[in-house]
């Protein structure tokens, strides 16, 4: 579930103890500089707020890097891309900060299991999803809590999303966006072959998902979650993990919330 907040400083005052970081390209660093010698510098953890500051690329990786820490980050856009950034550097940093709105975010947690029994666990803020290795299809079975809900997928691939990752891979698989309020996963297939129909599933956001691969030597499938990438896996186990959580800032009027509702109706 991703849950939606009041601006994070409701109270009198502005955070004036402000972190920057920044992806390693030209225009970020620029304004990297420009910002540390107008508002000073301070270590993450002594911050009121990290300010982040490149694409979406660079931001997911700071989200990772804070999980399970209170301090908000607040990005501003020196990408390309920009979906979970502001796209702009006010006047004020610290006076517009405290008129921004929060979004807390909790992460997928993958557990996958390969060939060789090996076990490897992963956090995704934006989807876990596997695809497979080589010109075979994949065979994947799907259970939901236990149950199995589809005995053979055949496909490419299939992805498990958060609300917030699904303007993302899960869009680009014809998957529904999912709304930040709707404790919603998408489960989405990736160029299904058999069912040729079936567009995947809306699964609530307690559900625990476990796919398995079928035929997994003739068909090999690697799993992925964000940043993390595991070959010849043979059993892939997927939740939401409410024990960690980070915080994101967006200006008044363009929270991820009303991103995410503007997109349906993109064409």
């Amino acid at each position: 579930m991703t849950e939606v907040h009041p601006p994070a400083w409701p109270h009198s005052g502005a955070p004036r103890r402000l972190s920057f970081i920044s992806a390693p390209n030209e225009q970020a660093r620029r304004t990297h500089d420009e910002l540390v010698a107008r508002y000073g510098q301070y270590a993450p953890h002594d911050a009121d707020a990290v300010i982040c500051l490149g694409g979406d690329g660079f931001m997911l990786e700071t989200l990772h890097s804070r999980l399970g820490e209170p301090i908000p980050v607040y990005g501003i856009n020196c990408g390309s891309v920009g979906f979970l950034m502001n796209p702009s550097l006010p006047d004020d940093l610290p006076a517009h900060l405290a008129q921004t709105q929060a979004a807390t975010l909790h992460p997928l947690r993958m557990c996958s299991i390969d060939r060789a029994g090996v076990e490897t666990k992963a956090l995704a803020l934006n989807d876990v999803f596997l695809f497979r290795q080589t010109r075979q299809a994949a065979k994947i079975e799907i259970a939901v809590d236990g149950r199995v809900r589809m005995p053979e997928l055949i496909c490419d691939g299939v992805l498990v999303s958060t609300p917030a990752g699904s303007t993302a891979y899960n869009l680009s698989a014809h998957g529904p966006i999912v709304p930040l309020s709707a404790n919603l996963l998408p489960l989405t297939p990736i160029s299904a072959f058999r069912p040729r129909r079936w567009r995947g599933a809306l699964l609530p956001s307690t559900a625990r998902v476990t796919l398995t691969i079928l035929e997994s030597e003739k068909r090999p499938v690697a799993a992925v979650a964000d940043f993390t990438e595991v070959r010849d896996v043979v059993r892939v186990e997927i939740e939401e993990d409410r024990t960690l959580h980070v915080t994101l800032l967006f200006d008044a009027g363009q929270s991820l919330s009303e991103r995410i509702l503007a997109e349906q109706f993109t064409v």
